[in-house]
């Protein structure tokens, strides 16, 4: 079992339900899970709250204990959004200061008041009769100095980003008075992103990697089919046999050792204990390789394909 301060491996919030958000952050922590990873664009943070706040009063843990993370929902990229809509986050997850906020998509959009529409999702006006996503010039330097604001003012402890490609990396490195700490970005053995991670850590930005088992975050959102499962493939399967682990714990345990933090999701409390229990084994060298050789460059979630497919606008960011 992993130890309780682990914070290798964290909880993803993401398409998890209204119903049954707060029992599955209660029981997560209560399992050994310090990391939570929320948005606000993913609807639950009330009930996330809900569940920190019951498991701190039951002794299970403190707020100190927690790494809590959230993240700046494209249509608050102006400037005088971004505290606003920390704000909110805080106030529905019922604390005082964001352990790390992230800027959720290096994609402007139009501001939404919280009173129209929260969380505000992609479409600037779904009940028009063709709705359509839509962008904002809002520059990511000025995101970047409203955000720097964050950690002056004590409401977040780090800032960092989300869905950033090398270029953008760069970027930001060349004006950011405080430094990303946090670079959040898809990776699995079919998507490894080894050179964006190796510049990361070159710039002593830590990594957390979502959707670290690839297909399986997809499949309900008809986003990846069902051979697309890396943990079907031999190699994997025979690593899992030699190591008496579940194919999911082989393909997370590569994730940590190559040395990212993992957001995993799962609401069932025997797989979120089968999720830690990956730190009594190493992965050989050669184990590791097999698993990195899977990769195919294949990002699920791809807003240059969904964003037209479900949104109505053409999008790409890292071509």
């Amino acid at each position: 079992m992993a130890e309780q301060q682990n914070p290798t491996i964290g909880l993803g919030l993401w398409k998890i339900p209204n119903s049954e958000c707060a029992d599955v952050v209660y029981n997560a922590i209560k399992v050994g899970y310090r990391h939570l990873d929320s948005a606000c664009d993913y609807g639950n943070e009330v009930e996330v709250g809900q569940g920190i706040a019951r498991a701190i009063a039951d002794g299970i843990c403190t707020r100190e204990d927690l790494t809590i993370v959230s993240k700046l929902w494209n249509t608050y990229h102006s400037p005088e959004h971004v505290k606003p809509a920390l704000e909110k986050t805080l106030s529905d997850l019922g604390l005082e200061y964001l352990d790390s906020y992230l800027i959720h998509f290096p994609i402007a959009q139009p501001f939404v008041p919280f009173e129209t529409r929260y969380p505000p999702e992609w479409f600037f006006d779904p009940d028009a009769a063709e709705p359509k996503m839509q962008t904002a010039p809002v520059p990511l330097s000025e995101t970047w100095r409203a955000m720097e604001t964050l950690v002056e003012q004590g409401l977040a402890k780090t800032i960092g980003v989300c869905n950033y490609n090398s270029g953008l990396l760069n970027d930001l490195m060349s004006y950011a008075k405080i430094k990303p700490a946090d670079l959040q970005i898809e990776s699995h053995p079919y998507l490894t992103q080894e050179r964006l991670i190796r510049l990361a850590k070159d710039y002593g930005i830590a990594v957390t990697a979502f959707s670290p088992l690839g297909a399986m975050s997809y499949f309900e959102l008809d986003m990846a089919e069902a051979f697309e499962s890396v943990l079907a493939q031999p190699i994997v399967v025979a690593i899992a046999a030699k190591y008496k682990k579940t194919e999911a714990q082989i393909v997370l345990r590569w994730g940590v050792q190559r040395g990212c933090t993992l957001v995993s999701k799962s609401t069932k409390p025997e797989r979120l204990k089968e999720n830690l229990d990956i730190f009594d084994f190493s992965l050989s060298e050669q184990d590791m390789q097999d698993i990195s050789e899977l990769n195919r460059n294949r990002r699920f979630n791809d807003p240059g394909n969904f964003c037209e497919a479900a949104f109505n606008k053409f999008y790409p960011i890292y071509d």
